[in-house]
């Protein structure tokens, strides 16, 4: 199994935009058949660099790819490509 994480930066005044697209992310899961099991948080620490988190499971890299251009996801992550600053990703064994 494969562990999916990533993390987000939004840009300042991105709140709305934000809540929007971690809504999207979620409601992804039940919907993308390779998506195992999914968790989207907010950070409730200002002074760390990141304010949101995805942390998902799948059964392999293989999986994770075909989540990745599953056209579910790609609209959903369209709107955060124009709202982030900085992104960063890692995919675990578990």
């Amino acid at each position: 199994m494969v562990k999916h994480i990533v993390m987000w930066k939004f840009k300042s005044g991105e709140e709305e935009n934000m809540n929007k697209f971690l809504n999207g992310l979620r409601s992804l899961k039940g919907q993308i058949p390779e998506i195992i099991d999914m968790e989207v948080k907010t950070n409730i620490n200002p002074n760390d660099g990141y304010d949101a988190v995805l942390i998902s499971t799948f059964n392999s890299l293989e999986d994770v790819e075909k989540y990745k251009v599953d056209p579910r996801h790609v609209l959903v992550s369209s709107l955060c490509k124009s709202i982030r600053e900085d992104r960063a990703s890692i995919d675990i064994e578990v």
